[in-house]
């Protein structure tokens, strides 16, 4: 993945795409998870249980599902703390199924650009087989 020094300046345009990253989420992921974060709420790795209070199955935890778009972007952009902040809504679920694996696609643009703060807007698109799982996925990064 290229580096943000190379990528993302002040000279930068709005539109510009920045990278498409593809993350694999299976359910040992999803057990690794609910290990650090505590979560371990029976519709991120029970069938059943998932799909008797109406889920289509097990579906990953909306806030790995973000980390996993934000790891994508500090990643890139080399520094964390360049990374001011990041927010989106959980739109979607993300089902995981049994054996198998699902390929979460994180694409990243520049939306908007502050010169006078150095910083720019990085639109997140986070989809699963071109549905869009996360919305309105934005960060603030400062500017190299």
């Amino acid at each position: 993945m290229a580096t943000a020094a190379i990528g993302l300046t002040a000279a930068t345009e709005v539109g510009t795409e920045l990278y498409t990253v593809t993350q694999t989420v299976d359910r040992a992921r999803l057990v690794r998870y609910a290990g650090a974060s505590g979560d371990f709420n029976p519709i991120h790795w029970n069938e059943r249980f998932a799909t008797e209070v109406g889920l289509p199955g097990v579906i990953a935890h909306g806030m790995l599902t973000m980390g996993l778009a934000g790891a994508t972007l500090t990643d890139w952009l080399g520094d964390p703390a360049r990374l001011v902040s990041l927010g989106c809504r959980f739109t979607r679920p993300i089902v995981v199924p049994d054996p198998g694996e699902v390929e979460v696609s994180v694409r990243a643009a520049v939306g908007a650009l502050d010169p006078d703060a150095g910083t720019a807007r990085v639109d997140l698109t986070v989809s699963v087989d071109g549905t869009t799982v996360l919305g309105k996925a934005q960060a603030h990064v400062r500017v190299a």
